[in-house]
């Protein structure tokens, strides 16, 4: 039983960087050429279910790369990026600016630290970890579902759920590569994920 679980295709870059989290905006024009090519590299597998974050860039590549419709898909709500609260749509140097010591203060605690009205990484991890289980435990229940899922989200959310499998800290989360259309493959067995190559399954 297989879960390709995948980040959204790239989204516009802003210059400087600003912190994303929830704000919902849509692929640029490279992301629909990424989610494209992502949908020939993997045409050859017969997709049965197909989970989405409710942000435009995650269930848009959903639906690119899997071929389903907004109609078949299932949306997650679980599966929506951390909430960065306050910080959501500031630069760095804004933060720096108007929460003295908070940036630094979140990179010395990564796994607790909570931007003001947003969530830390542990309760990111606490929100979307059932709802991993619910997709897994969905595919036991339904007859109709033989064949591998989709899941698509964010790096945030992904990189909490590889960390949780693989044993790695949320303090070393960052070490955990996710870029745009970063795909990893998740076997479920016996009430238990491990992660496989999802270019060899």
């Amino acid at each position: 039983m297989l879960i390709y679980l995948l980040r959204h295709a790239a989204v516009a870059k802003s210059q400087p960087h600003r912190f994303l989290g929830q704000s919902d905006i849509p692929l640029s024009e490279q992301g629909l050429a990424q989610a494209r090519a992502l949908a020939a590299r993997l045409a050859h597998i017969p997709f049965t279910a197909v989970y989405a974050s409710p942000l435009e860039r995650a269930w848009h590549t959903a639906m690119l790369v899997s071929g389903h419709s907004g109609v078949d898909m299932q949306i997650v709500e679980e599966l929506r990026e951390i909430n960065l609260g306050d910080w959501e749509g500031l630069t760095v140097a804004e933060v720096r600016t108007r929460y003295p010591g908070a940036y630094e203060a979140r990179g010395a605690d990564l796994a607790h630290f909570r931007p003001p009205g947003g969530e830390s990484f542990t309760d990111l991890a606490e929100r979307v970890w059932p709802a991993l289980l619910n997709i897994a435990r969905s595919m036991d229940a339904a007859r109709d579902v033989t064949g591998p899922v989709l899941a698509v989200a964010h790096a945030g959310v992904n990189r909490v759920l590889l960390a949780r499998i693989s044993g790695v800290p949320l303090a070393r989360l960052f070490t955990i590569p996710q870029d745009y259309g970063a795909l990893n493959c998740l076997r479920y067995r016996a009430g238990s994920f491990e992660p496989v190559d999802a270019w060899l399954v």
